[in-house]
């Protein structure tokens, strides 16, 4: 079995110059938790995914420092914060971020594979060491996309092996 066997051809995309609001429209379209982010060339850029623009939304420092006793005695104690999402005012972030462009939300350096690939690699990309790999697009020869492979897919076709 090959990743073709496996890849879903009809790719749902976002370009570097999309902006973050119509990306949020995307994943409210889509039932997908993330898109490759592809070039005027097709060409696979980057990656795009739910957790990336949740942490728009994240403060970036959590660490609340609290100084405690009088000069010469000070002493330092770390706190870690993370106030809860009702706290957090999303509309003054969405309106912040929403033009942000995904070339700065987006990840780079995506594992990508060929459609000649083999599934073991496949599966080791998709089951390895990094929990941030969901879904590989494959790419070809010219690292245009031509397709997708998520998890589920390669469990949906081990089921219809076995059940064959």
């Amino acid at each position: 079995m090959q990743a073709r066997d496996l890849m879903e051809s009809d790719v749902k995309t976002v370009s570097p110059d999309d902006d973050v609001a119509a990306v949020f429209k995307k994943f409210a379209r889509y039932e997908f938790s993330g898109f490759p982010v592809v070039d005027d060339a097709d060409r696979v850029v980057g990656v795009v995914t739910e957790s990336d623009l949740v942490d728009l939304f994240e403060p970036d420092d959590e660490t609340l420092w609290i100084p405690i006793g009088l000069p010469p005695f000070v002493d330092t104690l770390t706190y870690q914060v993370k106030p809860p999402w009702a706290d957090l005012d999303l509309g003054v972030d969405m309106v912040r971020n929403a033009d942000k462009p995904i070339s700065d939300v987006m990840s780079t350096g995506v594992a990508t594979v060929t459609p000649d690939t083999d599934v073991n690699e496949v599966l080791d990309l998709l089951a390895g060491d990094d929990p941030d790999i969901n879904r590989v697009p494959v790419v070809d020869g010219d690292g245009k996309i031509v397709g997708i492979i998520a998890r589920q897919d390669v469990v949906r076709a081990f089921r219809d092996k076995r059940l064959s």
